[in-house]
């Protein structure tokens, strides 16, 4: 999990909860729920935290799905190397732009679509930015809108981007030499 997957509102400090971290928790929910069903404890015990973890899990999956309908479908869909680009296009068309974790696997997809990776490129998610400026399917002009983005991490992966045009993408490389011979000699 990325820091930016907090979502930090300093009016009241309180930490958005992102897909990824509901789905993290519940993976977690779930490793232990697997552990005490192969540790030697009292059955009454047992039972008592199999139902309290089952219902945390239940949570977990009830709060997803009110993010994004049948997300665990929609899930095990984008994780299938057998989805075609047009079914990837409307699954980020049609997801709530707080969908964190489907959108990032969209973006990591092989079979995403160039238009696909386009509109992801805009998302608010810096590491669903930084997948689109890496992808080998994101066109010239997307990754050119991508590079205008000053931020060291979003620029120097559309620098090595082979879709990169080479005349932007000397000028990436240009800058990356400056900025080590910068940091060279402040040492």
């Amino acid at each position: 999990m990325r820091r930016s997957d907090l979502l930090q509102h300093s009016e009241k400090h309180h930490t958005g909860r992102t897909t990824q971290i509901v789905f993290g928790e519940r993976q977690h929910l779930l490793r232990v729920l697997d552990s005490i069903e192969n540790t030697n404890v009292s059955r009454p015990r047992f039972e008592q935290e199999r139902r309290v973890l089952e219902q945390l899990i239940h949570g977990r999956t009830q709060e997803l799905n009110s993010v994004n309908e049948d997300w665990d479908l929609k899930i095990g869909l984008v994780l299938s190397s057998d989805t075609k680009s047009e079914q990837l296009e409307k699954l980020a068309r049609e997801a709530p732009e707080h969908d964190y974790y489907l959108l990032r696997l969209i973006s990591e997809h092989p079979r995403v679509s160039a238009k696909t990776l386009a509109r992801l490129a805009k998302h608010p998610y810096a590491a669903i930015r930084e997948n689109v400026a890496r992808h080998p399917n994101t066109d010239a002009a997307t990754l050119a809108w991508l590079a205008r983005d000053r931020s060291q991490p979003l620029w120097y992966l559309v620098a090595f981007n082979p879709n990169t045009p080479a005349v932007l993408r000397r000028k990436l490389q240009e800058r990356l030499r400056k900025l080590g011979q910068s940091d060279s000699s402040a040492k």
